[in-house]
């Protein structure tokens, strides 16, 4: 086996850990897919004889190469015209459905939450939590002592439970029913049984990118919202050639909008205590044109199944 081929055929076969691991810091599918790209310019370059652990090592090249990514792209995010939200993603293999800790990491509620961290943080609460990563491997992927990795740690765990402490483990039961009645109050223009999903304080999001028209990019409070969602949804039914379909983006049941053969919508739920807390609409045509293509996640590492 030449050394081209062998570095190959290790990154090919942990190429849907290290995706996860990029989709997770950074929120965006075509930009792991970026990242992932360079990660390998690199790693086709390393003597494979100085690679005691392939995983680690690759785990930490993609974390270094995303965490520049998401520093490089802060200034996009900054001149963003309207809310931005993460890049949905359609999900190929079944890792999430009995993951219960990588269903909720790639859920569109947590992503969101995870982008109000430092990229540093987010990387090691990615890195630790989600994956599993000792305080010392993160601390030489990020540059720093193992000592501050697990203070800084600390301080992110903190920073999440304390904005996910209403949230239990993903339901996808319980999401995909409560979709479905979301979706049948909306589109028939039920305001009160609208109203008796929607929580109180709950939040309306829509992310557009400035290319598309986009209804009430952000509202708050039960009232507006269902105002907004009805308007949006009801007129589904009554304009030619447009039309809903049930989803799963993120291993969380969703609703998409459809132009004919064109993605115009991926309408995404989040709630808590059985009622919906958030609603994210993406709207921007490049966040949606990734869902054509499944993604393989995963935070299991398949060479410990190798002889």
């Amino acid at each position: 086996m030449t050394a081209t081929t062998e570095h190959s055929e290790r990154f090919t076969l942990l190429r849907p850990l290290l995706f996860t691991i990029a989709y997770e810091i950074l929120g965006s599918a075509t930009e792991s897919d970026d990242v992932l790209q360079d990660s390998y310019l690199h790693w086709s370059r390393v003597d494979l004889a100085i690679v005691r652990d392939t995983k680690s090592y690759l785990a930490q090249l993609v974390t270094r190469q995303a965490i520049n990514a998401v520093r490089a792209g802060s200034r996009r995010r900054e001149d963003y015209v309207g809310p931005w939200l993460p890049e949905p993603l359609l999900i190929s293999e079944q890792d999430a459905v009995t993951d219960v800790v990588l269903a909720e990491s790639v859920s569109m509620g947590m992503l969101v939450l995870l982008e109000t961290l430092t990229p540093d943080e987010r990387a090691i609460f990615v890195l630790h939590e989600v994956f599993g990563f000792a305080y010392d491997e993160i601390g030489s992927a990020i540059g720093k002592s193992a000592n501050a990795v697990r203070q800084m740690a600390y301080r992110a765990r903190a920073h999440v439970r304390a904005r996910r402490n209403r949230f239990g483990p993903v339901d996808s039961a319980r999401t995909a029913d409560l979709t479905e009645r979301f979706l049948a109050a909306a589109t028939t223009g039920d305001l009160s049984g609208l109203l008796a999903l929607l929580a109180p304080d709950v939040a309306f999001t829509t992310d557009s990118g400035g290319k598309v028209s986009a209804a009430g990019p952000r509202a708050r409070g039960a009232q507006d919202v269902a105002t907004i969602v009805i308007d949006v949804f009801h007129m589904v039914g009554r304009v030619p050639g447009l039309r809903l379909e049930s989803a799963t983006y993120n291993h969380t049941p969703a609703i998409a909008i459809y132009d004919g053969d064109r993605q115009e919508a991926a309408c995404l739920l989040e709630s808590a205590d059985g009622r919906i807390t958030n609603l994210y609409i993406i709207r921007n045509p490049d966040k949606l044109a990734p869902l054509a293509v499944p993604r393989a996640i995963t935070r299991s590492d398949p060479t410990v199944h190798r002889p």
